[in-house]
């Protein structure tokens, strides 16, 4: 199951290299794109809650499209 997060702050490549450090640490299976300001995730329910964490924590709004 693929869900896509839309960050609309997302604006730089320092954003992503942030968001792609902590998808890794919690070894999650996602795809980011800075063009698209989203981020792809690949897995469950669990793993889209906790990619939404990890977005919040970096202080990033997101919203599921």
């Amino acid at each position: 199951m693929k869900t896509v997060l839309k960050a609309e702050d997302m604006h730089c490549e320092k954003c992503v290299e942030r968001i792609t450090k902590a998808m890794k640490a919690a070894d999650l299976d996602f795809d980011v794109s800075l063009a698209n300001k989203t981020v792809t995730i690949d897995g469950c329910e669990h793993c889209v809650a906790q990619a939404k964490e990890i977005m919040d924590d970096l202080g990033f709004e997101v919203k599921e499209i």
